[in-house]
């Protein structure tokens, strides 16, 4: 393994070389060795993410190392980010077709990944219903507007909640936007959502909890998509909705958009069962967490192998 010293790491991660020394000596460095007096930082290491960037933060012991993990990356790449707008663009658009097709496939559209590329360019797919071809284009659009509350950094309200939702569900006019107006039933499920009468009082109250959860933001993204999808607030469109309102809020905060994959389902559908029976959130936050790591990690593998 490379090493490098104190004094190059502080020159690599623009900070002193004191401040090197005690994030070594606090083991806050993978792979660290001592030599004497003297410190060796593996090359390749992370500069640990800023502790200030805590303060306020309720951060949970049990997931404080996975955390400080990602952080890192994302300092990493906060501070390298030489990728082109082309290459942004290039990521974005293949992540968007990427994402469209795996939310959609988890709630049962028959569209491949290649047809779902297709069908965001307007081709319309021989033998495959409308409604899948309509779905691909909805979840687009929606993602869209995601990226534009993003850019307008807009806080959370039950009215961009209902305006995600409508362009979701783009394909049922009289659905979209609306809170369901009667019981249902999550098959396979270990959950059952509330009455319709009691969704308006607790989406209100979920998204007045969301706007004062001071837990780190991978964890208070991740409670949300539980408690989201536990109201299951409208009649389809549930799972979509719920996992762009995770991008959203990871988005919001700096992270890249993450993918539920098709074949995690399994899962992610555990994670919820975990939640409702157990009163395990622990499931779902490390899954949303361990993807978030995983985007992190491919961008710096394209950095990496443009240096």
């Amino acid at each position: 393994m490379e090493y490098m010293t104190v004094k190059e790491a502080a020159a690599k991660w623009l900070i002193s070389d004191r401040r090197v020394r005690i994030l070594c000596a606090a083991g806050k460095i993978d792979g660290v060795t001592q030599k004497g007096r003297a410190y060796l930082i593996p090359v390749d290491a992370l500069k640990p993410a800023d502790g200030r960037a805590y303060r306020g933060v309720e951060l949970s012991e049990q997931y404080a190392a996975l955390f400080a993990a990602i952080d890192a990356q994302k300092s990493e790449l906060d501070r390298r980010r030489p990728l082109t707008q082309g290459e942004l663009q290039r990521l974005r658009d293949e992540f968007l077709v990427d994402f469209t097709y795996n939310s959609n496939a988890i709630e049962g559209n028959t569209l491949t990944l290649k047809e779902t590329a297709l069908a965001l360019e307007g081709v319309t797919i021989d033998k495959k219903p409308l409604k899948d071809h309509l779905e691909a284009v909805g979840h687009r659009d929606a993602f869209v507007y995601v990226e534009d509350l993003v850019g307008q950094k807009t806080a959370l309200t039950e009215r961009i909640i209902k305006e995600i939702h409508s362009l979701v569900l783009m394909n049922r006019p009289e659905d979209k936007g609306v809170y369901r107006r009667m019981p249902v039933q999550i098959m396979g499920a270990f959950h059952q959502p509330p009455q319709p009468y009691l969704v308006p009082v607790q989406m209100e109250s979920l998204v007045a909890d969301f706007a004062k959860d001071n837990r780190h933001p991978i964890e208070k993204a991740a409670m949300f998509h539980l408690n989201f999808e536990g109201i299951h607030p409208f009649i389809d469109g549930n799972g979509r909705t719920g996992r762009l309102l995770l991008n959203l809020m990871l988005m919001q905060v700096g992270y890249p958009p993450v993918n539920v994959k098709f074949t995690d389902r399994q899962r992610y559908y555990a994670c919820f069962d975990s939640y409702y029976r157990d009163s395990d959130a622990a499931p779902m936050i490390t899954m949303v967490a361990e993807y978030v790591g995983e985007r992190l990690g491919q961008y710096l593998t394209i950095l990496e192998a443009k240096s």
